[in-house]
């Protein structure tokens, strides 16, 4: 039996990790930029990280959410104070794309509307409805595109008002930063528009906060950037730094009901002491602020850089706009230096480091950047 070839592969076999750096099978040193797709919040095999998960699997892995587990309690009262969400509820599951699609079926139940408003350059996940609000038809199925949703330009507020004003939408979902897009930033004026849409018309306002969640932003979520409340958060990618975990944060006025959401493995003891770990080292390392203020220095020292058009995000999710092909780019950065990106958009060099990257890492990648960039 084969893999079913559905990958596009960088030429290296990572065989161990450790904070920002890889090593493959011939002892070849790598530093990680990329993180695994914004999974890596923490750094590779943190030593709390490690000990955590080790001690739980030691007492119990795993059981159904057909019994009562205080590690998901402790979970929800962490998340909710480092977060700034204490008096919203969460729901566990697994991944970016069910949390979105329990987003979406949510906000349905509450409105009794059936319609979707989501943005052009979207990426939301690859299941059923997740598929459906994401902007790239190539990865939809025939079946995945029934749903009703229309799409709109980000940080375009006419058409946001023009579409709500119709009053029949069950959500408008937006990523506060969008990641596969070339890292587009949802303008302040932007979510404060919708807040004040939503309102007004009974729309849910929903935050995809999966790649740009967990302190990546320099803040916990992105959205808080621009000092607005959406009514549910959904969050995966960084919050079980490498293991399964994902969940969605849900505004107070939603009427929980026995059952009308569901997940086998979400929440499962293992996958809580993960998020219980990151949340403890985000905070006692503080993390968050050394997001904050590296990736400020990173994209100032970008924006200077020759071969780049333009540098978008905050804090350490980061889009570097280049004026030569990225793939190539890449490829020799990968090749030469030992340095692993990831893209996103047209021609964006796309940058997800571990938030525990310290300034010497930083330095170190600067230099290859620009060494590579002299070597077109």
């Amino acid at each position: 039996m084969k893999l079913f070839d559905v990958y596009s592969l960088l030429d290296v076999e990572p065989v161990a990790a450790k904070g920002a750096y890889l090593w493959d099978q011939a002892g070849r040193r790598y530093l990680d930029f990329y993180g695994g797709h914004a999974v890596i919040s923490i750094g590779h095999s943190h030593p709390v990280y490690v000990e955590k998960i080790s001690k739980q699997l030691e007492r119990i892995g795993f059981y159904s959410n057909s019994v009562h587990n205080s590690l998901q309690e402790r979970l929800a009262e962490f998340l909710g104070e480092t977060s700034d969400y204490p008096d919203y509820r969460l729901f566990l599951c697994n991944s970016g794309a069910e949390a979105n699609e329990n987003a979406l079926k949510l906000a349905s139940f509450a409105t009794g509307r059936d319609k979707i408003l989501a943005m052009r350059g979207a990426f939301h996940g690859r299941t059923s409805g997740a598929v459906a609000i994401t902007d790239n038809p190539n990865i939809q199925a025939p079946v995945n595109r029934g749903h009703k949703v229309t799409f709109i330009a980000l940080n375009d507020i006419e058409a946001l008002e023009a579409e709500l004003m119709k009053k029949d939408y069950a959500a408008v979902i937006v990523e506060g930063i969008q990641g596969v897009n070339g890292i587009r930033v949802a303008a302040t004026e932007y979510l404060q528009a919708m807040r004040r849409l939503c309102d007004a018309t009974g729309t849910v306002m929903i935050l995809d906060e999966v790649q740009s969640g967990y302190g990546r932003s320099g803040k916990f979520f992105a959205h808080q950037y621009a000092d607005v409340r959406p009514d549910i958060i959904s969050m995966a990618k960084g919050m079980g730094n490498g293991f399964p975990v994902a969940g969605i944060l849900i505004s107070p006025r939603f009427e929980a009901k026995k059952g009308m959401l569901g997940t086998t493995f979400g929440g499962s003891h293992l996958a809580c002491a993960a998020a219980l770990a990151v949340l403890e080292v985000i905070r006692n390392e503080q993390l968050i602020s050394n997001a904050a203020a590296l990736g400020e220095y990173l994209i100032g020292e970008l924006q200077s850089c020759e071969g780049v058009s333009e540098v978008r995000g905050r804090g350490l999710i980061i889009g570097v706009e280049l004026k030569i092909p990225q793939v190539d780019f890449r490829k020799r950065l990968l090749a030469d230096h030992a340095v692993l990106t990831g893209y996103s958009g047209q021609n964006t060099l796309r940058l997800l480091p571990p938030l525990s990257i310290d300034g010497r890492e930083i330095k170190s990648f600067l230099e290859a950047f620009k060494k590579t960039m002299e070597s077109f």
